[in-house]
């Protein structure tokens, strides 16, 4: 049977005083304008205490209370950081003591040695896919022979890296991730996956090099994961590798009674995807008591903002959430 026209009665709604509703945004939180010749922290300060600015906020307390309590930060480390020029700022963060490990992916440390070697990375595919040059770097194909040397010698990808790299004679060196972190005792790891990266397509790529050096490196960056109660993960673009890596680590560590109480997980990429945000920001806290951020925006703009952000912290108390 079909229903009528007929117009809902409204004159009988009931209304309550705006002052007794529960509301999500309040003067006292909005924005202030800068004022010119203001410093950063003017800045920081003249922010929104709304959603991305909160949790730049945030994000910037929580690591500067983990360094400040003695407890770990790890960062994980996409490509895509290191081609968009980030590199420098994070070498200072690991100099003030802001890093306790790094991880990275396979294109990670490929970029990161381009870098270190000749100041240069990220070739064009488009122009280099066509005539069949696309990965065909004989310096970059290199690294092949030093993961395999680092296996035989019962190192990770990260250790064998960075040590290879600390011996380069480049003024390029200064910038990469991998020889600070052998020079500053950092642990760096490197996952791979295989038939993902330029190197593999060379006959110099060890599939039993790169398995058990990668498989190594997972162990050691689940022992670093399994230290962060009260501390920080950072995933900083990475969709797929690192996300599931991570999520791994953190069921190995559970299993055998770590404790992840307190543990603060970011995402930073340009974009929101799948993984990063269940892996990294909501599945790994739960039942911690800790929190999960994300951070959308460009690396390049986000990263030296969030290293600039802790910095100011360092002296002052964490900002409440």
């Amino acid at each position: 049977m079909p229903f009528p026209y007929d117009e809902f009665d409204l004159s009988a709604v009931r209304t309550y005083p705006l002052a007794e509703r529960a509301s999500k945004a309040r003067a006292e939180d909005f924005g202030r304008p800068f004022a010119p010749g203001g410093n950063f922290a003017d800045w920081l300060a003249s922010l929104p205490a709304f959603l991305g600015a909160r949790d730049l906020k945030t994000a910037a307390a929580a690591i500067a209370a983990a360094k400040r309590g003695g407890r770990g930060v790890v960062w994980g480390i996409g490509a895509h950081v290191i081609k968009t020029g980030v590199s420098p700022i994070l070498v200072d963060l690991m100099e003030r003591g802001f890093v306790s490990a790094l991880a990275m992916n396979g294109a990670g440390i490929i970029h990161d040695f381009e870098i270190a070697l000749s100041g240069a990375t990220s070739e064009d595919v488009d122009e280099s896919l066509g005539p069949g040059q696309f990965g065909m770097a004989a310096e970059t194909a290199q690294l092949n022979d030093v993961i395999r040397r680092g296996a035989e010698a019962g190192k990770g990808i990260g250790q064998a890296v960075g040590a290879h790299l600390a011996a380069v004679s480049s003024p390029f060196v200064r910038h990469s991730l991998a020889a600070a972190a052998h020079r500053l005792g950092i642990p760096l790891t490197v996952h791979v996956a295989l038939g993902t990266d330029i190197i593999h397509m060379h006959s110099s790529a060890s599939g039993a090099a790169l398995g058990e050096a990668s498989l190594r490196d997972f162990r050691y960056f689940t022992s670093c994961v399994a230290r962060l109660a009260g501390g920080v993960y950072l995933n900083c673009g990475s969709a797929v590798v690192l996300p599931e890596v991570f999520l791994k680590a953190v069921a190995l560590a559970r299993n055998q009674g770590a404790n992840l109480a307190g543990l603060t997980t970011v995402n930073i990429d340009f974009m929101r995807h799948y993984r990063p945000h269940v892996n990294v920001v909501t599945r790994p806290i739960v039942g911690t008591g800790g929190a999960g951020l994300s951070l959308v925006g460009h690396h390049e703009i986000l990263i030296p903002l969030l290293a600039a952000a802790v910095l100011e912290h360092v002296d002052s108390p964490p900002v409440e959430s």
